[in-house]
């Protein structure tokens, strides 16, 4: 199918995005309308400018590239708080309508010397055609590790079995704290899933938020943003725990389809002592197991330690530059990305070394 039956053109808003465009979104919990929503309020620095690139054809919409622009540069639509993001592909698209996707793409880029991509599943369907089509387009495409993703499939368990998998010292420590927990003056669950009661669990966040250990957040308008975004579409599952009428823990969950995920998990620093962190993430999974059914269970961006003992497994989200390399900058950006391979696999093989020993 020749390359110019493909067109690609910008929208600057959500709301000038033609029906089948919107029907594309949502095929993850970070790619729905009201998670963009959420973005482009409050979750992006001032200068930057959404750009959602559609791929058409045949006066049809076969992908949607949520992207921005910012200081010159064009990339991802991603941000600190961005835990997956791909392109939306129409359903049913070949091999060869995918590289002429990418090719288009190239094409719609060529002011750009490099490209930035975030946050990406390396299974995505559709990527390698879609990025084959840029290689064609006289593109480099370079990958690298973006953010490792720990998570686990719960399908068909409920809370007594997903606990028995658990590391011993997790299943005692959590039954231990949980009793001592609900022992205490006061203590009280509350689970806010719609507007009810909404404003008054957003105000117990943040005042959790701001009495822990965890540094400012980078855009604060951006969680509030998103609860009443998930909260409208019914996806919200915000936690609260409180005692003695003082909240002390805070998670915000994220429901789509089969799959939940946290996104913020936060405990007043003077209540650590009684582990208001763990009893809140049992609370929470166990609630998930038993009412919303879920298949997946996942804990977001980062490899921190405590995530290993509740999700068991782990992927790996990639980053993709893609540079021209005839364009000012394109050829620098190649160079750092070939060094930091080069010092990946040499640190790879010194573990290997040392392991060995």
């Amino acid at each position: 199918m020749p390359d110019n039956e493909v067109r690609v053109r910008e929208v600057a808003s959500l709301d000038a995005l033609p029906a089948d465009a919107r029907a594309l979104f949502g095929q993850d919990a970070f790619s729905t309308i009201g998670w963009y929503r959420a973005t482009l309020a409050a979750g992006l620095p001032e200068a930057a400018q959404a750009a959602f690139q559609l791929a058409e054809a045949g006066g049809q919409v076969l992908a949607v590239m949520p992207m921005q622009h910012l200081a010159g540069a064009l990339g991802a639509l991603a941000t600190p708080y961005t835990c997956l993001w791909q392109p939306l592909l129409a359903p049913g698209l070949d091999e060869a309508r995918l590289h002429a996707i990418g090719r288009a793409l190239a094409l719609a880029w060529r002011h750009h010397g490099v490209v930035r991509l975030e946050a990406m599943p390396a299974d995505s369907p559709g990527l390698d055609a879609l990025l084959a089509g840029l290689r064609q387009a006289g593109r480099r495409v370079l990958a690298f590790d973006h953010f490792g993703n720990w998570h686990e499939s719960v399908a068909g368990q409920g809370w007594d079995t997903y606990l028995a998998a658990r590391p011993r010292r997790l299943r005692t420590a959590i039954t231990r704290q949980t009793k001592r927990l609900r022992e205490q003056p006061g203590f009280a669950f509350t689970l806010v899933q719609g507007e009810a009661g909404l404003a008054e669990a957003i105000a117990a966040y943040e005042a959790i938020y701001a009495a822990s250990w965890k540094a400012p957040e980078p855009h604060p308008g951006f969680n509030p943003a998103l609860m009443r975004a998930c909260a409208q579409d019914g996806s919200l599952r915000l936690g609260i725990l409180a005692v003695s009428g003082a909240p002390v823990a805070a998670q915000l969950w994220i429901v789509h389809g089969r799959w939940a995920g946290v996104l913020k998990l936060a405990y007043a620093e003077a209540h650590r002592g009684l582990a208001p962190g763990n009893v809140l993430t049992g609370l929470m999974i166990r609630h998930l197991l038993a009412h919303d059914r879920i298949a997946e269970i996942d804990f977001g961006r980062g490899d921190d330690a405590y995530k290993q003992h509740w999700a068991r497994e782990r992927r790996q989200r990639l980053g993709v530059l893609v540079a021209d390399p005839w364009r000012r900058g394109a050829a620098l950006a190649i160079l750092r990305h070939a060094v930091g391979e080069v010092r990946k696999k040499g640190l790879l093989f010194w573990k290997k070394e040392a392991k060995n020993f």
